[in-house]
C-alpha cells in the first residue's frame, strides 16, 4: 500500500497510540476532580500544555485544547466576531479557505456581518496589498490560512502580519493546520492573534486540536458549562488525547528538518514525472508551495474514476480536501486560480508525510503513466 493522502489525515505514530493507551488506562481521572486520581490527570494535562507551548514558542496560558481544526477555526472566528461586533462587523478572508472557515463566514454573513473574500492569483496566493485595500474603519478580523490544503500554496502570513501592525485593533487569525511541521511559522514575530492546529494532520489522534489565543486577547466562548480551558472551552478535557497530541507534535518537530528535505526531493521527483506524462497539468505552484502537497489534473478523466483506478494499484490519493471530496463540484480553489472547470473537475491531490519514500514516488508515477496510456487507447 502507498498512502499519499496525508493532508486528509496521517497515520498516528506508534508512540502516540501508546501514550493514549497508558493515560486512558492508568490516569483516567477527571482533571477537575479534587482527589489524587484527578490531580494526576490535571498534572498530565498541564504538562501537555507546557510541551505544546514550548514547541510553538508561546506561553502555556495561550494554549487552548479543542476537538480539532474545525472547532479551533470556529472558536477563533465566531468568538472574535461576536465579542467585537459592537466595534465593527467587517471580516476579511480569502476565497480559498478551508470549509471550516468559509462555512463560518457564511453563517456570520447571515447574522449581519459583512465578509470580504479576497481573490488569489494563478498560484493560489492572496496579495498583501489586496488585504490592506480591503480594510475599513469597521474591520475587526482578518483570517488567512498559512498553507492551502488543496494545492499547497503558502500565503504571505509574515507580510500580512507586518502590515497589520499598523492596524492594532484588527485581529489576525491563521489556520496553520496544513503547515505545522512542514512550513515554519513564528506566531509572535508574525503578529498572529489566533492560530489553529489539528492533531491528526501531524500523526496525532482525531478529535484533538489546539487554538493559540494571544495573551490579552478575548473571545466569546462557543461552549458554556464547567468553565474548563480558562473558561473559554467548557467540557471535560480529553487528557489522553491531548497528551498524545503533545507527543505527536514533539516527534513531528523533531523529525521536521530531515523530513522536509526528503519531502522536497520526493515532490520534485513526482513533479518531474507528472510533467513527462501527456495530458497532465500540475496546478501546485513551482515556487512558494508547501513540500508535501502536489495537485494535478489528467485531461479527459473524472477525479473519482482516476482515484479508484489508482486504488486498484494499492495507491491512495484524494481529490480536493477530504471534507469536500464527496461533493460533485469542481474545486473552488482551482476555479479561483483560473483553472478551467473541466480541468478542475479532474484534479488529484497527492500529499506526503515524512514516512513516504522515493521508491513509492517511482511506483506512483509508473501507475499514473499506465492509466494515462490506457485512457489514450480508449479514446482512439
Amino acid at each position: 500500500m502507498i498512502y499519499f493522502d496525508n493532508s486528509a489525515t496521517t497515520k498516528p505514530y506508534k508512540e502516540v497510540l501508546d501514550s493514549f493507551t497508558i493515560v486512558s488506562s492508568e490516569y483516567f481521572g477527571n482533571p477537575s476532580s479534587l482527589h489524587r486520581i484527578g490531580g494526576q490527570a490535571e498534572k498530565l494535562l498541564t504538562q501537555a500544555r507546557d510541551q505544546v507551548a514550548k514547541l510553538l514558542k508561546v506561553k502555556p496560558t495561550e494554549i487552548y485544547f479543542t476537538s480539532g481544526g474545525t472547532e479551533s477555526n470556529n472558536m477563533a472566528i465566531k468568538g472574535a466576531a461576536l465579542l467585537n461586533r459592537n466595534k465593527g462587523r467587517h471580516i476579511i478572508t480569502s476565497s480559498i479557505e478551508h470549509a471550516s472557515v468559509l462555512a463560518v463566514m457564511e453563517q456570520l454573513a447571515g447574522e449581519g456581518f459583512d465578509i470580504t473574500y479576497l481573490p488569489v492569483d494563478r498560484n493560489g496566493r492572496v496579495s498583501v496589498e489586496d488585504v490592506e485595500r480591503a480594510i475599513r474603519k469597521e474591520t475587526i478580523l482578518v483570517s488567512i490560512m498559512q498553507v492551502n490544503n488543496e494545492v499547497g500554496s503558502i500565503q504571505p502570513i509574515a507580510k500580512i502580519g507586518e502590515m497589520l501592525k499598523k492596524y492594532p485593533t484588527i485581529l489576525f487569525h491563521v489556520d496553520a493546520i496544513q503547515a505545522i511541521g512542514k512550513v515554519p511559522l513564528s506566531i509572535n514575530q508574525n503578529r498572529v492573534d489566533f492560530c489553529s492546529l489539528s492533531a491528526h494532520k501531524f500523526h496525532g489522534l482525531k478529535g484533538t486540536g489546539v487554538l493559540f489565543v494571544r495573551e490579552g486577547t478575548r473571545l466569546t466562548p462557543l461552549l458554556s458549562g464547567g468553565n474548563q480551558e480558562q473558561k473559554l472551552r467548557s467540557g471535560t478535557e480529553n487528557v489522553a488525547g491531548f497528551v498524545a497530541m503533545a507527543k505527536a507534535l514533539r516527534m513531528t518537530v523533531g523529525k521536521s528538518a530531515d523530513g522536509i528535505a526528503a519531502m522536497i526531493k520526493i515532490q520534485d521527483m513526482l513533479r518531474k514525472g507528472l510533467n513527462e506524462i501527456e495530458g497532465v497539468k500540475v496546478h501546485t505552484p513551482l515556487e512558494g508551495a508547501a513540500p508535501h502537497i502536489l495537485n494535478f489534473s489528467l485531461e479527459g478523466t473524472k477525479s473519482e474514476v482516476f482515484i479508484h483506478a489508482l486504488e486498484q494499484e494499492g495507491i491512495f490519493v484524494s481529490t480536493t480536501s477530504a471534507c469536500s471530496s464527496k461533493r460533485k463540484s469542481p474545486s473552488k480553489t482551482l476555479i479561483a486560480m483560473g483553472v478551467p472547470e473541466q480541468l478542475a473537475d479532474s484534479s488529484i491531490r497527492i500529499s506526503l508525510s515524512f514516512d513516504n519514500t522515493e521508491e513509492e514516488a517511482i511506483d506512483v508515477i509508473h501507475s499514473i503513466k499506465k492509466y494515462a496510456n490506457q485512457l489514450r487507447k480508449v479514446r482512439k
